[in-house]
């Protein structure tokens, strides 16, 4: 009972705060969802800026910020929800070729679903070398980053690249949310770093 009381809240706070969101200037008309355009919330990043902390929570409700991996180059592959299929084979796809080919890189997927449907999946898709992360609790990656679809409650499609100094060396929001990152140039922007 007590879950469902903390999972009710949550939803309830989502909702709440994700209205207080400023609408995201700098990726306003880059996303669409079934040729339709859609409003990010937040503030947004550049390229070449340093990137801005984060606080979200593990599969154990343990609170995780991007300051926790100082001196770590860092891949922070963003999708809505891992129950979905284009979303879990981008998980896959990070967790089965980019973390085997740049093991000393980390490797983050952050979503709004709630820890333990992230950790059913990890179980169920045996992802082992990524680490989930949900922005379900605080809403801080996706107010931080632009990221939050209006009206939806969930992340956009992107893909990040930190050099160890966290500083954002490459950036790609994905312009249509039913199709999967170009990874060839993840990988091709990784090689240099």
């Amino acid at each position: 009972m007590l879950k469902v009381f903390i999972i009710a809240t949550n939803l309830f706070a989502m909702s709440v705060s994700a209205y207080a969101l400023p609408e995201n200037k700098i990726d306003s008309g880059k996303v669409y969802a079934q040729e339709k355009p859609i409003i990010l919330l937040g503030r947004g990043v550049t390229e070449g800026q340093q990137a801005p902390d984060f606080k979200v929570v593990n599969d154990a409700f343990v609170p995780v910020k991007l300051s926790d991996f100082q001196g770590k180059a860092i891949v922070i592959s963003v999708v809505p929800s891992l129950d979905t299929g284009i979303c879990s084979l981008q998980t896959k796809y990070f967790n089965e070729q980019v973390a085997k080919t740049f093991s000393n890189i980390e490797m983050l997927t952050i979503s709004a679903d709630l820890p333990f449907a992230q950790k059913r999946f990890c179980k169920q898709e045996n992802i082992d070398k990524v680490v989930t992360l949900s922005d379900s609790v605080w809403r801080n990656f996706g107010e931080n980053y632009g990221l939050y679809i209006k009206d939806m409650g969930l992340l956009s499609r992107a893909v990040f690249i930190l050099n160890k100094d966290h500083k954002i060396v490459y950036k790609q929001l994905v312009e249509n949310l039913a199709t999967e990152p170009d990874y060839s140039q993840v990988v091709v922007k990784l090689k240099t770093l």
